[in-house]
């Protein structure tokens, strides 16, 4: 991968290409998970490409292409929110039924989840669905490294609220 970026570096139109390719089921699942909606995900992993593309030049150390990148992403998925001055609702779902003891259904972990703030979503999304570190998470949102291990203690926390009020019906 190294070796790809290197050459993407000295503008190689096919590294660049092979460097995207890999990455983009996971920016993807980034933008969807930022913006829940397919046509602006699609907009702003566009506009990613293209930003580094341009600017893949300025990337410091190879090693952290995909930190690079991903905080792109998330910056472009933030200008489209701020751009469309719209606000993401939760939507509303059905209680699960009195007496219903059986495990959480992947559906009802998924409404959990998505019942979490957008701070703390994020947070979860990037830790346990894509496994970066904190320090990366830090680098991509350009925040400090406590900031994410609060933030992520209490999207645990929260969940987890969620999910008791998820099983106590």
């Amino acid at each position: 991968m190294l070796s790809l970026i290197s050459k993407a570096r000295r503008r190689d139109p096919d590294s660049f290409i092979a460097l995207i390719e890999e990455a983009k089921p996971e920016m993807y699942k980034i933008a969807y998970s930022i913006l829940h909606n397919d046509a602006d995900a699609a907009d702003a992993i566009s506009e990613t490409i293209l930003k580094c593309w341009k600017d893949i030049d300025k990337l410091r150390k190879a090693k952290y292409f995909k930190t690079w990148l991903i905080r792109i992403l998330i910056n472009n998925c933030n200008d489209i929110i701020r751009k469309n001055s719209r606000t993401i609702y939760v939507e509303s779902y059905e209680n699960i039924e009195p007496g219903d003891d059986s495990e959480m259904s992947e559906e009802n972990i998924s409404e959990c989840f998505n019942g979490l703030s957008e701070k703390h979503r994020l947070i979860m999304t990037l830790y346990y669905s894509h496994g970066f570190k904190i320090r990366e998470i830090a680098q991509m949102l350009e925040m400090n490294e406590n900031t994410v291990k609060t933030r992520l203690s209490r999207a645990r926390n929260e969940f987890k609220e969620l999910y008791k009020e998820r099983t106590a019906s």
